[in-house]
């Protein structure tokens, strides 16, 4: 037996991690209800076991339960929308017709922001300050993953000034809130991706995002850049 077969999971521990990777869905439409304490934990715990560069773990997460903070957030989101909207020109119409958050429908309201301090992690971000963002982000789909199997909703919410938002949590100089997590149960999961569904975009073929060497060069094994993924056989 090979060192990556001893190593595999299961066929079906293999096919639900496939599985909550595409029935994963950025949601905007919850039932209230409640997340129970212990659900949460193993989320936040999911998040928390993310991978970061230089291990220095970027993520902060602010649980908004007070209703007063709720509506403060959502109408910075409302204000946001607007802006956005007119930036858009053509298509500002079609935007505001979209539903871009639950703030004020969903069980739980978590904000992820980035700590101050993090120009004291040099180890992978000499080059690529970025890297704590990247390194959050990851964590952010720990949690989402997790979420959905679960079977709790989550959005992620980006429609914000981040100066704003940050002085209505009262976050320290130096942080940045980079997501508003809308979270709880959801009637039903969208069959596809919300803003496919309404027309506003669409996947991209992933053979136009897979190269080989160089940038536009196509793999030279066409099944790597297929339209769909091979079925999963076990490991013998």
């Amino acid at each position: 037996m090979s060192t990556a077969a001893s190593q595999a999971f299961s066929t079906a521990e293999r096919e639900a991690v496939y599985r909550v990777i595409h029935e994963r869905r950025d949601m905007r439409h919850f039932s209230g209800g409640v997340v129970p304490d212990a659900v949460l934990q193993r989320l936040l715990g999911a998040a928390h076991h993310a991978p970061s560069v230089g291990f220095m773990q970027p993520w902060r997460f602010i649980r908004v339960r007070d209703r007063s903070l709720r509506e403060g957030i959502h109408a910075l989101v409302e204000h946001e929308r607007v802006l956005t909207a007119q930036a858009l020109g053509e298509r500002e119409d079609e935007f505001m017709k979209l539903k871009v958050q639950g703030v004020l429908d969903a069980a739980e309201v978590l904000v992820v922001a980035l700590p101050p301090g993090r120009e004291q992690h040099v180890f992978g971000r000499r080059t690529l300050p970025e890297m704590d963002l990247a390194s959050a982000a990851c964590a952010i789909q720990n949690l989402w993953l997790a979420a959905r199997a679960e079977g709790l909703g989550m959005g992620w919410v980006s429609i914000f000034d981040p100066l704003q938002l940050a002085a209505l949590l009262q976050m320290p100089e130096g942080s940045q809130p980079i997501a508003v997590l809308c979270l709880g149960p959801v009637e039903a999961f969208y069959e596809q991706p919300m803003l496919q569904a309404e027309k506003w975009a669409r996947r991209a073929a992933l053979a136009d995002m897979v190269f080989e060497d160089h940038w536009g060069q196509s793999p030279s094994s066409s099944s790597i850049a297929g339209e769909n993924p091979p079925p999963l056989h076990p490991i013998e």
